[in-house]
């Protein structure tokens, strides 16, 4: 069942703009203007890039997904419409205009936006009763990553992730592979075109 309806979407608005919340457009463009390091892209990703990172997903064995990188959620309603209505859905951002953004605009008992950081997901997940995840998303720019950092998410998504499991990544830049294969070898990768910019998709599967 769709998550929101149009009176639904049209009452959040009005309750975003009485708190002085942007539009979701103004809410990227304000993110990536004040932390550009920490957003991939000026645009959020288009339709066509979402369906298509997320097609692999075995959605009726999905208890837990975890997103790093959220943003103003552009993958979040795809996900809820899809997810089993006992699964548990872990969002996590280090930008608190984002995360307020999410709580305000995301009400679903099965989502939690947590401002926090993706190198502490096993803590996280902890956090929500659980021991591992399903599927990790990330659009996170890895390559502009302070040092360490990308390594650190990488070793703690492989940890973090059950057997069968998938870390799936959307990246603009190939380099992003050289974060994800030490810990997770066996990978699949694509091109979407329709897409500004056009993405690389990785899908990198545990074993």
């Amino acid at each position: 069942m769709p998550v929101s309806t149009a009176a639904a979407r049209r009452e959040r608005r009005q309750l975003r703009q009485a708190a002085g919340i942007p539009s979701p457009f103004g809410m990227f463009l304000k993110g990536f203007l004040k932390h550009p390091v920490m957003v991939g892209a000026l645009v959020p990703s288009s339709q066509t890039l979402v369906n298509k990172m997320l097609s692999r997903c075995d959605w009726a064995n999905t208890k837990v997904f975890v997103e790093y990188g959220p943003g103003v959620g552009t993958y979040c309603r795809t996900i809820l419409d899809n997810l089993p209505a006992d699964a548990t859905y872990i969002a996590i951002d280090t930008n608190p205009d984002f995360i307020r953004y999410l709580r305000h605009e995301i009400v679903d008992p099965r989502f939690s936006a947590v401002l926090g950081s993706a190198a502490d997901v096993i803590q996280i997940v902890a956090d929500h009763g659980h021991e591992k995840a399903d599927y990790v998303l990330s659009g996170l720019p890895f390559s502009t990553l302070p040092a360490g950092v990308g390594d650190a998410i990488g070793q703690a998504t492989a940890d973090v992730l059950r057997s069968g499991g998938a870390f799936l990544v959307y990246q603009y830049s190939p380099k992003c592979r050289d974060f994800i294969e030490p810990y997770i070898p066996r990978i699949d990768h694509a091109m979407e075109w329709w897409n500004v910019p056009p993405a690389q998709l990785y899908w990198a599967w545990k074993e």
